[in-house]
């Protein structure tokens, strides 16, 4: 257990090094204001937090800065959420206000933001179109021989196609299979909709409607939709900004193994009701190992459907970024659920 000067001594020097990224010495931490300890006392104390794994010295310098095991103590017991400003508050909230109507502008306007505003880069996780339900079926006369399709799921997904119609079918039969699907399918998860409209919703069409199977096999094409997350990037080479990542090697691992299929999946397995920071070598993907990961979920009904996640390096400042996460987590939520009842 840390003592109360340990604390203090402990929380300057992640402070001082979040904002520097160059160590911190006893001198520095005993000209703070109102700090009455001398520099003694402070290197002594040092010493005791770098024996006990909190702090690291570096070859070169007299000055120590913060090891995992002190980041994780710092996240776990001393940081809090940092008080955001109006133009954090209204860089967010202003996106929610614009008349978008499709969540793709959202979500990509999200990650921008949240790169802009941490200088880190965002990794945002769409709803899983695979696991989303069908909300609404339109199909919508375009020519006399062409018609778009849309589809829109629980979670505000669009999706649309422009078909050729099928000859000898006219408005009337367009309307009748629109009509048909939403009635047998609204609701019905993605996966389940080719089956049953061969099985259970043919029988209805083939009652009412000339040449089905062609409808059918519109609805199969507008259905070929990825399964898998999409996903959303914001601000890629904001890392070169950070001085761990100047090496534009280091750099190029990093952005390698983020855009990687096992990484994403990695992203999806975290998302949880709480927020998730992995420090360091607690991320075990190649080229993570100096960085830190934030992620949380947001959700529709208390089903979460995708996740905001910022990769930074460890002298990350993890109140703001936590903050920022919280509040876009907040609002896409209501967003969606807005979205799945309307």
């Amino acid at each position: 257990m840390l003592t109360d000067r340990q604390l203090f001594i402990l929380q300057a020097i992640i402070d001082d090094y979040i904002r520097s990224a160059q160590p911190v010495g006893s001198r520095t931490i005993s000209k703070r204001q109102g700090v009455t300890y001398s520099s003694a006392t402070i290197r002594n104390e040092m010493a005791d937090l770098e024996e006990m794994g909190f702090l690291e010295k570096p070859h070169s310098s007299a000055g120590r800065i913060p090891s995992e095991k002190g980041y994780r103590f710092y996240v776990d017991h001393i940081v809090s959420p940092s008080m955001l400003n109006q133009n954090d508050l209204h860089n967010i909230r202003a996106m929610f206000t614009e008349k978008m109507l499709e969540f793709e502008q959202v979500i990509e306007q999200s990650a921008k933001i949240l790169s802009d505003l941490t200088n880190y880069t965002t990794i945002i996780l769409g709803p899983e179109i695979f696991y989303t339900n069908l909300k609404q079926l339109q199909l919508i006369p375009i020519s006399d021989t062409r018609v778009v399709a849309v589809f829109v799921t629980d979670t505000g997904y669009v999706e649309n196609k422009i078909f050729t119609l099928p000859k000898e079918m006219n408005e009337g039969d367009i309307e009748k299979f629109s009509n048909i699907l939403n009635e047998r399918l609204k609701n019905v998860p993605l996966y389940k909709l080719r089956k049953l409209i061969h099985t259970e919703v043919s029988n209805v069409l083939r009652e009412h409607i000339r040449n089905y199977e062609a409808l059918i096999q519109i609805f199969d094409e507008l259905l070929q939709v990825p399964v898998t997350d999409k996903v959303y990037y914001g601000g890629k080479v904001n890392m070169l900004a950070q001085p761990e990542f100047h090496d534009v090697n280091t750099l190029r691992t990093l952005l390698d193994t983020i855009e990687t299929q096992d990484f994403i999946q990695y992203l999806s397995d975290l998302q949880a009701k709480d927020m998730k920071v992995r420090i360091g070598q607690e991320n075990t993907f190649h080229g993570m190992e100096h960085c830190s990961l934030i992620t949380a979920s947001y959700s529709v009904h208390d089903k979460h459907i995708g996740s905001i996640s910022i990769v930074g390096p460890t002298r990350m400042q993890y109140g703001r970024v936590i903050s920022l996460i919280e509040l876009l987590s907040r609002d896409l939520t209501k967003l969606f659920h807005k979205w799945y009842h309307d």
